[in-house]
Order: structure tokens, then C-alpha cells, then sequence
């Protein structure tokens, strides 16, 4: 029998940061620099923070039995329950996500040819594009993915670019006067942006689902993640904050195309043209894969029991393509819901959204992580070190709930607290399920 070559640890972690650096960094320095340059604090703090989550979702993905990821995790101590609030809170976040990728490529779309839309106008064409990306998923997964794994350089390419050649262009008075514009403390200034630079590193967590095709899986898959972790940190760091030196604070707070507005400036116009074109091309592509996405992770949690059957349907070429035209329906709602005179402020409330649905999962699983432990008879010493860099996740964790704000946290916990209702939907089919199971001698 042939055996598979698997990755080294090399290419695991390059893996992990090119999985980070997509379409979530494209309006984040916009967002730092209505804070200023001190928003590095905040950087610095969430890079900590996310570090001990990758170590945390490290162990989880080598010590678990159970399937379906975070949702497996999270059974370990809340039962099925538990497993179906990461499942509901993870789609809905994905759900919200998706709208503010499509934000993201409007302004650039917006900025690219000139155009001056109404916030209506905006939303119109926000939701255009997202109807646009999820119709061109009808036929299935294949073409998508391929376009995804090309398109994703167009963000790559400028991140890197102007993280390692943008210091030619770099004025320490520039950044000096975009330090603290806003005159904040230092708990303010460390605090204020966590939850949108936590944005940039959600998906940190899916990295761990590609243990099995690595060599020496218990050593090299925690290298990985920490080390994409930590690479991702050091690019996002060098860029966001290499662009408060090369433009006026002022003039990059207000642009919806921040990495054009600096490749202008470095280069010509032409060249921050051709850069906001490759941004557009990335967001498009990254939408289109997390639409199919999004329906998939809808699915694959109605063919376990945890959704409404429903969303378990699937056309000819298996394309869950009622559950995207629920989706969609929401994501359309949502966008209108969302609309705002400023449309940076329309990223930020969706982003600080997605952000507190989101970290719903990441509490769940490293609560349930020292059940983990203690079920797979880890050796005290290391699951002492375990359990403390779980609680150090969980502290950054509730720090990032704090930074997203009143209204986010009041909209994200709603959303949560209306899943609990929709589960009493799903809860006695699961029952039938499990009597299903059980007459066929399988495990529930």
C-alpha cells in the first residue's frame, strides 16, 4: 500500500498564517487609527490572548474523542447541549461575518471607482454581492475553492508587501503625532481595540483540524498553531502599524480603502488602484468560499440533529442550496438592520457582532478543556500548565467580550439566548435519533 506524504511542521504552519491573513485585516487599520498608533497595546495584548487559545485548541484537537470540533469539545462537560450552543454560535457568527466581509469590499469597490453611495446605496450593494457570491455556489464546492485559493493572494501580497518594504516610506514624525490622538490611558488604550484586532485571528481555532495529515501530530501540530499564531501577529503588528507612519492619522481614520490610500502614496495612484482591485478580487473570493461555508457548517449540524432538517436538504450536485437562501434571507436583514451613515461604522457594529458570537465557542471549549484532561489521564504537571493557559484564553476571552461594547454584547447575547429557544425545536428529533441509534446497536 502507497503511503500518503504528510506535511511537515513547516508547511503546517505556513498553512496556519495564509488561513489567518485573509479578508479580516483588509479595514482594520481604518479602525486602529480612530484609536491611534497606541492601539499596538492592543495588539500586543490579543497576540498574547491568542496564542494561549491556539495552545489551548492544540491540545483539545490531540486529546479529543469526539467529533465535530469545538462542538465536540464543548460536550466533553455540557453535554449535548453545549454541543449545539458552539454549533448555533459559530454559524450565527459566520453568518454575521460574511455581511461584514461584503462591507469590507464595497468600500474598496466604492473607493476603487469613485463612487459616492447613500448609505441605503451601500447596503443595496453589500447585499448584491452577497447574493452574488452565494448564487455562484449553487453548482457546488470546486470551482470556489479554486478561485479562494488563488484570490486570497490578492490580500496576502499587500500585507506582506508593505510590512516589509513599507519602512522605506515609514516617518517616525507621522507616527509620533498618530500615537495617542484621543489622549486614552493605558487600560483604555490596551482595551479599546481588542475585539476588532480579535477579528484578524478568528479561525485560529481551524487550524487544529489538520492534525491528521501531519507527521508526529502530538509535537508538530502545537508548533504550528503557535507558530502561524505568532507569525500572523508579527505581520499584522509590522503592517498596521508601519501605515500610521506612511499616512496622516487623520486621512487614514476616514478612508474605506486604507491599503490603497498607502500604496498610492508609496508608489502612484495607479499602483494603490491596482492594489484596491486585488482587494476587491480577495473579499469577492473569500465570500464566495465562506457562503458555501456557512451552508455547510448549517448542514453538517442538521444531519447530526442539532439543526432543523431543513437545512440538511441538498440539490443534485449535494449543494445545500435551501439552507443558503435562509442564510441569505438573514444576511439581507441583517445588512439593512445594519445600515449606517458611515460605512466603517457599519463594519465595526458587525465585526464587534461577529466577534462576541464567536467567543462564545472559544469560553465553552476552555471550560470543557479541563474535562478533556482529566478523561484522557493526562499527567498532573502538564495539565496544570494546560489548565493555566485555559484560563489565561478564557480571561482575554472575556476582555475581548468587554472591548466589543454594550450594544454588541446586548445583540450577541440575545442571539445566544434565542438559540436556547430554537434548541427546544431540535431536542426531540435528537431523541428519535438517539432511539434510531440505539435499535440499530450504534452509539448515541
Amino acid at each position: 500500500m502507497t503511503q500518503v506524504k504528510k506535511m511537515s511542521v513547516a508547511q503546517l504552519t505556513m498553512l496556519t498564517v495564509v488561513n489567518m491573513l485573509g479578508s479580516g485585516i483588509v479595514l482594520l487599520p481604518t479602525k486602529l487609527a480612530e484609536v491611534g498608533a497606541i492601539s499596538i497595546l492592543s495588539w500586543l495584548v490579543t497576540a498574547t490572548g491568542s496564542l494561549a487559545l491556539a495552545y489551548a485548541f492544540a491540545q483539545c484537537g490531540m486529546l479529543s474523542r469526539k467529533s465535530g470540533g469545538m462542538g465536540g469539545y464543548a460536550e466533553y462537560a455540557f453535554g449535548r447541549s453545549g454541543n449545539y450552543l458552539v454549533n448555533y454560535t459559530y454559524g450565527t457568527s459566520l453568518l454575521i461575518a460574511n455581511v461584514a466581509i461584503a462591507i469590507t469590499a464595497v468600500g474598496y469597490i466604492t473607493e476603487l471607482f469613485g463612487m459616492h453611495l447613500s448609505p441605503l446605496g451601500v447596503g443595496l450593494m453589500t447585499i448584491a454581492l452577497l447574493w452574488v457570491t452565494t448564487i455562484a455556489n449553487f453548482g457546488g464546492a470546486g470551482v470556489t475553492g479554486k478561485i479562494g485559493g488563488v484570490t486570497v493572494w490578492g490580500v496576502i501580497l499587500p500585507v506582506v508587501g508593505v510590512s516589509t518594504f513599507g519602512w522605506f516610506w515609514f516617518s517616525p514624525s507621522t507616527y509620533a503625532a498618530a500615537w495617542n490622538p484621543h489622549g486614552l490611558s493605558i487600560f483604555e488604550a490596551a482595551s479599546s481595540s481588542v475585539a476588532i484586532t480579535l477579528w484578524a485571528f478568528l479561525g485560529l481555532e481551524s487550524a487544529c483540524a489538520n492534525a491528521d495529515a501531519v507527521e508526529n501530530p502530538e509535537k508538530n501540530v502545537p508548533i504550528a498553531v503557535l507558530g502561524g499564531t505568532i507569525g500572523a501577529a508579527v505581520i499584522y503588528i509590522l503592517s498596521t502599524n508601519v501605515m500610521a507612519g506612511i499616512v496622516s492619522n487623520p486621512e487614514l481614520a476616514a478612508s474605506t480603502a486604507p491599503f490603497g490610500l498607502v500604496f498610492a502614496q508609496m508608489f502612484t495612484p495607479l499602483v494603490g488602484q491596482i492594489i484596491m482591485g486585488l482587494m476587491v478580487l480577495a473579499c469577492i473570493g473569500s465570500l464566495l468560499g465562506w457562503q458555501f461555508t456557512i451552508a455547510q457548517v448549517f448542514k453538517s449540524s442538521a444531519d447530526t440533529g442539532y439543526f432543523l432538517p431543513i437545512f440538511a436538504k441538498v440539490n443534485k450536485a449535494g449543494t445545500p442550496i435551501v439552507a443558503m437562501m435562509i442564510l441569505l434571507a438573514a444576511q439581507t436583514g441583517l445588512a439593512l438592520l445594519t445600515i449606517s451613515p458611515d460605512l466603517t461604522k457599519q463594519f465595526d457594529t458587525l465585526t464587534n457582532l461577529a466577534v462576541v458570537t464567536n467567543i462564545v465557542p472559544y469560553i465553552l471549549s476552555m471550560a470543557a478543556l479541563m474535562t478533556i484532561l482529566k478523561v484522557s489521564e493526562v499527567p498532573p504537571k502538564k495539565a496544570m500548565l494546560v489548565t493555566v493557559v485555559s484560563w489565561v484564553a478564557s480571561a482575554f476571552s472575556y476582555l475581548a467580550l468587554y472591548s466589543s461594547g454594550t450594544e454588541a454584547l446586548m445583540l450577541g447575547g440575545t442571539a445566544t439566548i434565542i438559540g436556547f429557544t430554537l434548541y427546544g425545536f431540535v431536542s426531540t428529533r435528537m431523541l428519535r435519533l438517539d432511539k434510531e441509534r440505539a435499535a440499530k446497536g450504534q452509539p448515541a
